[in-house]
């Protein structure tokens, strides 16, 4: 038998928690096939492994790549970051947005959104089909994607800070069950962000009732990830619960603070609850940053009316005055970023027209001003058309190690992939734990880290033959070298490379060739197929 690749000598990590053992790699057709160290064969590609790891193709569990468009240099410098980790699957539309599903009536508001946040230019598509059929041949690495409720929201609802009515929460809920059974891999929420923020857990149990349906599940950005963290994260148990959902927090933590330490009592909650019989994991991303748009640091109402009304508004003195007075208080169920930190702890990432604002703190740039802080936030917001994306250096290294060692973690980048000065997690998360966490610290075994990023996501999100170096399964997977792999990227160089990744194989293709990327796009949007549902919990 003539394989087109074959990999040999190396030492092999499945990415189902075994331990490592000494075999041989074959890909036929896209296939893997496993052999016998040295059995020898023949192939039209030889890799020596002598020395290396092989392990599956690393899957991020939360990115929001589906929303990066353009085709610029710099956009296109954003796409390799994370393939140059290892990671051949990403699951996108977190945090509450996704560019689907949008009836076309509605598709204005959601761009609008989307821009806010991510960025222009801004795509959205009537429904996962159109999604998928959009991304063309042009991808490397392969994309599965959630339904976001944000999404379902302004496309029904809008930006109404109210309730939706029970006509409205019907139509979000056969758009949902639409995109599921097209092949959409769950529902996610961002209950911090509007329009999300607007709703209650109500709505959100009628909408993860209908992930559970399809046995998919309900992954969510918490209502507060802050001082109110510990009550957000039992409004998610009690949906997850209601609607008998799996459920999945996004990028787990205590920041702010008031939080620090938190997780010592967060991970126990998650614990008790899965012993309680509640399919919950988490994941996390191996930074004590975080990175959002700079207006979800705003009181909800600033959007309530939408992004052009937002732009408007924040320009009015008699607005900004209200920021103040709602930033030194407090809103009840706003989960207040400043208020928990401080502007100190703000940096600007991304601000395209300002590039001299970017890598500096809102408190600094205020102090040059001679400003308030409040109004120098509007006025970069105004100048910007609300494009700005911020880091909030908020959170404590020992709750970031606490919730990567959990069993009941698995990791993500978070990336948010937009020019100027990116959080580095977009190209560093993968290759950080592996050097850093693994070699250098011990808080994990290279075999305990490759199944958290392998094995462990397949199975939660419903990767049909992923996640495993097995016969039979798709042919993505990664050579590295564990004595030199390391994170290369920094928050003064985001999207620089990392160390000691040697190859990178996306559906049988060679993609990342030592330090080459490869001409080969073999990657694709997948489509998720329905799952048992799970059995109705005893109460």
């Amino acid at each position: 038998m003539v394989l087109d690749l074959l990999i040999t000598g190396g030492e092999v990590i499945d990415g189902s928690g075994s331990p490592a053992r000494s075999a041989d790699v074959g890909v036929r057709d896209g296939r893997l096939l496993l052999l016998p160290a040295g059995s020898g064969g023949s192939a039209a590609t030889v890799v020596d492994a002598g020395g290396l790891v092989v392990t599956p193709g690393f899957i991020d569990v939360h990115t929001h790549s589906d929303l990066l468009a353009g085709d610029d240099e710099q956009r296109e410098m954003l796409r390799l970051a994370p393939l140059r980790q290892g990671v051949t699957t990403e699951i996108c539309g977190n945090c509450g947005i996704s560019p689907f599903p949008v009836p076309a009536m509605h598709a204005e508001t959601v761009r609008d959104l989307v821009a806010a946040t991510f960025g222009p230019p801004a795509s959205t598509y009537v429904s996962f089909a159109e999604f998928a059929a959009a991304q063309g041949s042009a991808r490397r690495n392969h994309l599965a994607a959630l339904v976001g409720h944000g999404t379902l929201r302004a496309a029904v609802v809008g930006f109404a800070q109210r309730r939706a009515t029970a006509d409205e929460l019907r139509r979000m809920c056969t758009l949902l069950d639409e995109a599921l059974t097209a092949g959409a891999a769950g529902l996610s929420t961002g209950l911090i962000y509007s329009p999300g923020v607007n709703a209650g857990t109500d709505e959100v149990i009628a909408l993860a009732r209908v992930a559970a349906a399809h046995g998919k599940p309900y992954v969510t950005h918490l209502r507060d990830e802050m001082s109110q963290v510990e009550s957000a994260l039992e409004e998610a148990i009690e949906i997850a619960t209601a609607a008998g959902a799996a459920l999945q927090i996004s990028h787990h933590k205590t920041a702010g603070r008031g939080s620090w330490g938190a997780t010592v009592r967060t991970l126990a909650r998650l614990e008790q609850a899965r012993a309680d019989g509640l399919d919950v994991l988490c994941d996390v991303y191996p930074y004590t940053a975080g990175s959002t748009a700079l207006h979800a640091l705003l009181p909800p109402w600033v959007i309530a009316d939408g992004v052009p009304a937002m732009l408007t508004a924040v320009r009015e003195a008699t607005v900004r005055d209200r920021i103040r007075t709602d930033l030194a208080s407090g809103l009840p169920g706003w989960e207040n970023t400043v208020g928990n930190g401080g502007w100190d702890l703000i940096r600007v990432a991304s601000a395209p027209t300002s590039p001299d604002v970017e890598g500096r703190t809102i408190a600094d740039l205020a102090a040059a001003r001679g400003a308030d802080p409040v109004d120098c936030v509007c006025d970069l917001l105004a100048a910007e058309a609300g494009n700005v994306t911020i880091l909030s250096h908020s959170m404590r290294e020992d709750d970031v190690r606490r919730v990567l060692a959990s069993p009941l973690a698995m990791l993500c980048s978070d990336g948010v992939p937009k020019p100027g000065r990116p959080h580095p997690r977009w190209a560093g998360s993968f290759a950080r734990v592996l050097g850093h966490y693994v070699r250098d610290v011990g808080l994990l075994s290279l075999t305990e880290a490759v199944h958290k990023m392998t094995g462990m996501p397949a199975r939660r999100f419903g990767l049909a033959e992923r996640g495993l170096l097995a016969d039979g399964y798709a042919a993505d997977l990664v050579v590295l070298d564990p004595a030199q792999t390391a994170d290369g990227a920094t928050y003064d160089d985001p999207l620089a490379p990392p160390h000691g990744v040697r190859y990178v194989v996306v559906g049988g293709r060679v993609v990342v060739d030592g330090d080459r990327v490869t001409d080969a796009r073999p990657g694709r949007v997948l489509a998720v197929a329905d799952r048992e549902p799970a059995p109705p919990r005893q109460t």
